[in-house]
């Protein structure tokens, strides 16, 4: 055998080595995610356990819900740029760490108050996981070929973890007490350190310049106002403790952005969002959000109330869009290569488009051959979309940015998620409740109480009983449907307006070369004494 060929088969030898241990740490990463995305929903179905067990009030039950997703997105500027400052693994391995203790003292929770300061915890720990995934993602796989199939990967894992969410619940509160939900999470946490500590490398940006400790605050706190406040939007609540924090948290970030331009070591760099790609793309997982939070909120209220259905049965009706969203996903890769990131998401968004049209046939009666085929378009298209967007905004960032573009990315999808559903649930409230004015029989302020939900109506209809209740449960039936029809058709054209903006991304997928190792002149030398 030649010198030449012997090095040759060595550099083959050690490039594979490091690709199976970039795929080893792909799987450790993903089972990071399925941990936050799981914890993200798991709580959903045992609201009825923790308010007949804690008895807590309106506003705390509402805390215990939302503050976790509320805090994490408050906090992923803060923890995605710390990452790059003081090493990505690191604060991955801490977020593993504060994660399993929360998971333990939100099981143990024996009041309202606890279970809350738990919650709130475990957003921390899911702020400090989250961005370090994908930003140690995007440092292990630097041939975009390889990253796009790992990031189809992750985002097909991040699907499965929202709809196996209630689903783990449920199985585990028909055999176990409610704090089972949050202590599944330990042993898992208790593998997962170890090996994160055995297996992940240890990766941060340039180090140039101090962390902005005053900017990350500014950010969290931004950050915390403004989804606080559109959260509470989307519940209907118009008040001035919805305006405050929204202003608040306006004002903050404005100056946030501000003080980024100044510095000259920023936070985050907003030169990323000069380039098309970048921008667009983070515009593209705000609207794709947008449509998905809305959409699936809605549709879960439709099965249940119109049709009928069991919170399992519901739960088993979507779940085609979760499978289909994991297609997707996986087959992403492939796709991107094919047709470029432009006439992929512009397609995601066609098709998710279509995908709400058709869903236009559901009535008062049940269609569930139409469902699932339009849940299956929906999950396909938004999936297809979600992969084109977030593998053009990592890609477009440069390396030692990867925590802070990780964290804008994911901080865009919990804020679409939270427009999502202020917009598109105002919006289905408008078209709903002027129907329910003057109907024959029911007095006035039955109707304006049956005009703010229709579950609501469903209570007020059953304690008029006679006629008139019936009149009203069947105006109410009526009314949501409308109103659901008038909300698809305003989704498809915010999905169609995000297939317009996709043309600003790149037509076709710019693969950078992958660096060739050549070999030392010792290692030539000894290989061709060897031969």
């Amino acid at each position: 055998m030649s010198g030449t060929t012997t090095a040759a088969a060595a550099l083959r030898r050690r490039a594979a080595g490091a690709g199976a241990n970039r795929w080893v740490v792909l799987v450790v990463l993903c089972v990071s995610l399925l941990l936050v995305a799981v914890d993200a929903t798991v709580l959903h179905v045992a609201v009825p356990a923790v308010t007949e067990d804690l008895k807590p009030g309106a506003i705390e039950l509402l805390w215990i819900v939302d503050v976790y997703p509320l805090v994490c997105a408050s906090l992923l500027i803060l923890f995605g740029t710390l990452g790059d400052k003081v090493g990505r693994r690191r604060v991955l391995l801490l977020g593993y760490a504060l994660f399993g203790v929360a998971s333990g003292l939100a099981a143990l929770a024996d009041n309202a108050q606890v279970l809350i300061f738990a919650r709130a915890l475990l957003g921390v720990g899911g702020a400090m996981i989250m961005p370090a995934t994908l930003s140690i993602l995007r440092q292990v796989f630097p041939d975009r070929r390889e990253r796009a199939l790992a990031i189809g990967i992750w985002s097909a894992v991040a699907a499965v973890g929202a709809a196996v969410g209630p689903l783990l619940g449920g199985f585990l509160l028909e055999h176990f007490w409610w704090g089972s939900v949050f202590l599944v999470n330990i042993p898992l946490m208790l593998v997962s350190l170890p090996v994160g500590r055995l297996l992940l490398p240890e990766s941060k940006g340039s180090g140039q310049g101090p962390w902005d400790v005053v900017g990350a605050l500014m950010a969290a706190a931004g950050l915390f106002g403004v989804v606080l406040g559109v959260k509470r939007l989307g519940g209907g609540e118009i008040d001035g403790i919805t305006a405050v924090p929204l202003v608040v948290g306006a004002v903050l970030l404005v100056l946030f952005v501000r003080r980024q331009r100044r510095r000259t070591h920023p936070l985050v760099d907003l030169r990323m969002f000069a380039r098309p790609a970048f921008s667009t793309s983070v515009c593209c997982i705000v609207l794709a959000m947008l449509a998905l939070v809305g959409l699936e909120l809605i549709a879960a209220q439709y099965l249940q109330l119109v049709l009928g259905l069991s919170p399992l049965e519901t739960g088993l009706r979507l779940l085609p869009l979760t499978v289909a969203a994991m297609a997707s996903g996986l087959a992403g890769a492939r796709m991107l290569r094919r047709f470029g990131p432009r006439r992929m998401v512009s397609f995601g968004f066609g098709l998710t488009a279509v995908a709400v049209l058709t869903l236009l046939g559901m009535g008062g009666e049940d269609n569930a051959p139409l469902l699932l085929f339009g849940f299956v378009l929906l999950g396909f298209g938004l999936e297809t979309t979600l992969f084109g967007a977030y593998e053009s905004m990592l890609s477009e960032a440069p390396p030692e940015q990867a925590g802070g573009a990780a964290a804008i990315g994911e901080t865009s999808y919990q804020l679409g998620a939270g427009i999502g559903i202020a917009l598109l649930g105002s919006v289905m409230n408008a078209a709903y409740t002027p129907g329910l004015s003057s109907v024959q029989g029911v007095p006035a302020s039955a109707s304006a109480a049956a005009g703010h939900s229709l579950g609501e109506a469903y209570e007020v209809a059953d304690r008029l009983g006679g006629s008139a209740g019936e009149a009203l449960r069947r105006t109410a039936r009526d009314c949501f449907v409308h109103g659901l029809h008038v909300t698809l058709l305003v989704s498809a054209g915010l999905l169609l307006l995000g297939a317009v903006m996709a043309l600003r991304l790149p037509r076709v997928m710019q693969c950078e070369a992958m660096p060739v190792e050549v070999p030392a002149p010792r290692d030539v030398m000894e290989s061709r004494v060897s031969a």
